[in-house]
């Protein structure tokens, strides 16, 4: 029987491992206007394979597979069993394409999508860990096949789109209300690591400092947004952990989108943090409330370098990426921020 549950087991991921390398990816996704089933996502993959004529797969969960060919030769429908495509022969080099429809989603994972109620407007957000980026474009789904990506999104003309690298070019396609959007590569990244955030976004700058700052939510929530408290406490994180890290920001660009429906307290997406519109306060909080905002910023800041940067090989060594980026997080809040206490709540709730 083939096998239809779209799972990846440690075995399955070491043996790809071990198979592959030098991977690169060009993604496509055409959003439309955000309110149908799918979306379109193209993808071609370029991956060495060290041990030519053993068959692989990749990962791709989707509702269509419109088209895939290796090499220049079309992949057979019955490759595909709807969460894998089977790749029979691959050589030393390949090159793979791929169209597939794919569905958004209303799990707060995958391609997520959320119509505002207070204006109609439609967001989207990606939310890949731990194996989900596969549901939005095809790829080996697996922490340590890092590889660098290209993305490019088509979205329209009044939405902004913000994914792991800055913009490389935005151009309008016709007179049909459509820009296509395309980012700059990234650094070798693991695939669930990557985003993308798209809708009529309300975003504030700050490229005062040596990494570029974004601050993103909904049209609707901006006057919640509190840009000077997120921006000095971002700033001092990066100015910490550069030192204690002896290393400088990994990335080009750190954006951090407050999205709807989000399922976790904040994700560390490499460039472009997601939160959850929780930590946009509607009215006074306790100082404990704004601490605990704070020490979700400097958590996801240290990810940058050690989850991001430095990535685990599988998901078993998840707790220390977690745990590591609280201690410093909270470290660099008692050092660096106006919230010095920030040790007392960390032995109350940590």
């Amino acid at each position: 029987m083939p096998d239809t549950a779209d799972v990846l087991a440690r075995d399955d991921a070491e043996r790809r491992a071990w198979l592959l390398d030098d991977i690169a990816y060009d993604v496509t996704l055409d959003l439309g206007d955000g309110r149908g089933d799918t979306f379109l996502s193209t993808s071609r993959v370029t991956f060495g394979c060290t041990q030519p004529g053993v068959d692989t797969f990749i990962d791709l969960n989707a509702t269509e597979l419109v088209a895939a060919t290796l090499n220049g030769r079309p992949l057979p429908a019955a490759a595909f069993n709807g969460h894998r495509l089977h790749l029979d022969d691959p050589a030393a080099d390949n090159d793979l394409e791929i169209v597939a429809r794919c569905a958004f989603q209303h799990t707060g994972t995958g391609l997520h999508r959320f119509v505002d109620p207070a204006d109609d407007a439609v967001y989207l957000h990606t939310q890949f860990e731990p194996f989900d980026a596969h549901t939005v474009y095809a790829c080996f789904d697996q922490p340590d096949l890092k590889a660098r990506f290209a993305l490019t999104a088509l979205a329209p003309s009044h939405w902004t789109v913000v994914s792991n690298e800055p913009v490389a070019s935005r151009r309008s396609t016709s007179t049909d209300g459509v820009d296509v959007w395309r980012f700059e590569r990234t650094p070798v990244i693991s695939p669930y690591i990557t985003a993308v955030v798209a809708g009529p976004l309300h975003a504030v700058i700050d490229d005062s400092g040596d990494v570029p700052l974004g601050l993103y939510c909904r049209e609707s929530l901006a006057q919640y947004l509190e840009p000077e408290e997120m921006f000095s406490v971002t700033r001092a994180g990066l100015a910490f952990y550069a030192e204690i890290f002896a290393c400088p920001y990994p990335f080009t660009k750190y954006d951090q989108l407050f999205v709807p429906e989000f399922n976790w307290g904040a994700m560390e997406n490499a460039g472009c943090v997601t939160f959850s519109e929780s930590y946009l306060f509607r009215s006074r909080v306790t100082d404990a409330a704004r601490t605990s905002r704070a020490a979700t910023n400097l958590h996801e800041l240290a990810h940058m370098w050690f989850g991001n940067l430095v990535t685990m090989r599988w998901w078993g060594d998840l707790w220390l990426n977690e745990s590591f980026a609280t201690f410093v997080s909270f470290w660099a809040l008692a050092e660096r921020t106006a919230f010095s206490s920030a040790w007392v709540q960390f032995i109350n709730r940590e």
